[in-house]
Parts: C-alpha cells; sequence; structure tokens
C-alpha cells in the first residue's frame, strides 16, 4: 500500500520552527515525511534533517518520497528515546524538534495493521512490528478490572466498564481476534441512544491502541528531553489530537519554563528557578476552516510550540 499522508498545520509547523537554512532539525515521528519534506526545502545543503520513527514501513516509504534528498538521517526508533537516539549519532544539540503524535493516516488505512474501526482485521495495533504486547493480547489477556480501567482513562468512555464485562464474557466462549469482533461487542454494551456522538468503538479503539504503544506514559518525559536537547532559540513543535495528549504537553512546558517562587516585593529574583525557556503558544494553534474542510484529520488536532532559552 502507498503511504499517503496529508501532513496537519502544514504551513504552521514550518512558520514555528523558524527555519535556520543550516541548521539540524529532528522530526521524531516521520510518518508519510509530509513536514521533513517542507522542512528540507528551507535547508541548505549544509543544513540536516532527522528523522524518527518506530515504524519500519514509515521509513521505507520516507526514504522513498525523500530520496532526491542527502541530508537525511534516518532512524528506526522510539521517539520517546531521543536523547539516547540522538546521542548514537553524535548530536547532544539540535535547531528544532517536531513530534506529530498519535496513529498516522497510513497506519490507519492499511487494513492488516488493525488501527481502524472501519473494516475488519486482525487485532494488532502495533507501530512497531518488532514488539510483542498486540491489542489481541490486551483484548484477550487483561483482566476486566484493568481493560476497564486503561478503556475509561485512555478513551474517556463512560460505558467502559460494559464493554470490558462483555469482552470477558465473550472471550470465555471464542478467542477475540478481529477488530469486526470488538467493534460489535462495543457497540452492543453502549445503549443505541448513546451512539450519537461519532462511531461507538472510536474510544475503546483509541483506548486499546494507546496501550499497546505506551503512547502516554512517557510523553511528559520525552517533551522535557526534547527541550533539553535545543540550541538556544531552537523550537520544539508538537501536534497532538486528543485532550490526554494535550494536557500532557501543556503541563510539560509549564514545567520547562518554570516560574519565580519569590515574594512580590522584591526587587530581583533569588529563588534561582530553573527555566529552560519560554512557551510561545499560551492557546494552542488550530486548524483553519480551510484545512478542516480538506483533511478531516485535523478536526482534533492542536498545536503547542516552546522555545529554548537560557534564563537571564
Amino acid at each position: 500500500m502507498e503511504f499517503n499522508h496529508k501532513p496537519v498545520l502544514l504551513n504552521e509547523c514550518i512558520e514555528e520552527l523558524n527555519i535556520d537554512p543550516e541548521g539540524i532539525y529532528v522530526d521524531g515521528t516521520l510518518g508519510g515525511a509530509g513536514h521533513s519534506e517542507e522542512i528540507l526545502k528551507r535547508l541548505s545543503e549544509n543544513g540536516q534533517l532527522i528523522g524518527i520513527d518506530r515504524d519500519e514501513d514509515a521509513l521505507k516509504a520516507a526514504k522513498q518520497r525523500l530520496q532526491k534528498h542527502n541530508n537525511v538521517r534516518y532512524i528506526h526508533g522510539n521517539h520517546d528515546n531521543i536523547t539516547e537516539l540522538l546521542n548514537n549519532i553524535g548530536l547532544d544539540k539540535v535547531n528544532g524538534i517536531l513530534l506529530d503524535l498519535g496513529v498516522s493516516s497510513y497506519q490507519l488505512d492499511e487494513k492488516n495493521r488493525g488501527f481502524s474501526y472501519i473494516g475488519n482485521a486482525k487485532l494488532d495495533m502495533r507501530m512497531d512490528m518488532g514488539q510483542e504486547l498486540t491489542a489481541e493480547r490486551v483484548v484477550n489477556e487483561y483482566s476486566e478490572e484493568k481493560l476497564s480501567d486503561l478503556i475509561y482513562k485512555y478513551g474517556e468512555e463512560r460505558f467502559a466498564k460494559n464493554i470490558a464485562r462483555n469482552i470477558c464474557k465473550e472471550r470465555k466462549n471464542k478467542h477475540i481476534e478481529t477488530t469486526e469482533e470488538l467493534v460489535n461487542i462495543i457497540e452492543n454494551s453502549i445503549p443505541k441512544s448513546k451512539q450519537n456522538n461519532g462511531h461507538p468503538a472510536k474510544r475503546t479503539f483509541q483506548a486499546i491502541r494507546i496501550e499497546v504503544n505506551n503512547e502516554l506514559e512517557p510523553l511528559y518525559n520525552t517533551i522535557l528531553d526534547s527541550i533539553k536537547l535545543l540550541k538556544e532559540n531552537g523550537r520544539l513543535v508538537v501536534i497532538t489530537f486528543h485532550s490526554l495528549e494535550d494536557r500532557i504537553v501543556k503541563e510539560a512546558f509549564i514545567e520547562a519554563e518554570g516560574k519565580c517562587t519569590c515574594p512580590k516585593d522584591l526587587p530581583y529574583c533569588i529563588c534561582n528557578y530553573k527555566s529552560y525557556g519560554k512557551i510561545i503558544t499560551k492557546k494552542p494553534i488550530l486548524p483553519t476552516e480551510q484545512e478542516l474542510k480538506e483533511n478531516s484529520r485535523s478536526k482534533s488536532a492542536k498545536l503547542r510550540v516552546f522555545e529554548r532559552r537560557e534564563k537571564r
């Protein structure tokens, strides 16, 4: 399958990165390389792009798309290990980092990956096909309580207990193997009168995907690590697609910016609080009406930006 990808908030990302033509930039979620392609257009031959992705299919497709560029380095890995991955290639500081979080359009569209609740596929949902934990294992091996907790926590699904109970009831009769089987269980767990806000399986599928790929637990530290890798005036640009991600990014930005705790009547700061820079986006940047019409995936997207500055 062709790795189609329409990058979300593309112009806004490029503008907020403040690209130095001779700088080093990291796309920590390379995906279909739509953002990376635009970054490369603005880099000179002395500039460099580092593309990181845990999905080997994404890396193969990106190499094909960016084949005319000689100033790209590709890394198979997880952006949660960004410091180690960059240190391994001799980098400890870069000019900018982009993180486009969540599942890619390709992963959703590729039926055999099992990310989508549309159609039928084997329950998988792994971004890194080399890892052991799959959606099938989560659905068939987690306890009812654990399933209920993760569906409620990561999916914000109010019928989580019903869904978990019915999953456990069904798997006593038959091992649950496909997305269609799971969708049927979810649909039968939510009252028809309450199935009026998008697809009834959307929240549960999101929750299981987050669990399989451990998308949220390391995110706070990933944001802080990324900020510490930036050169002076370098920027971290992050796109989120649901409230759980966005909240973590926002809180990590606040932590990185720091706050003076001195009494207000003191003429100067004596608390020596640690600050790594400044939050550029007090409120997230949202897609334009035009983009919302042209790209349905942008519907829930939010863009936040942090700039590295030494405290003066």
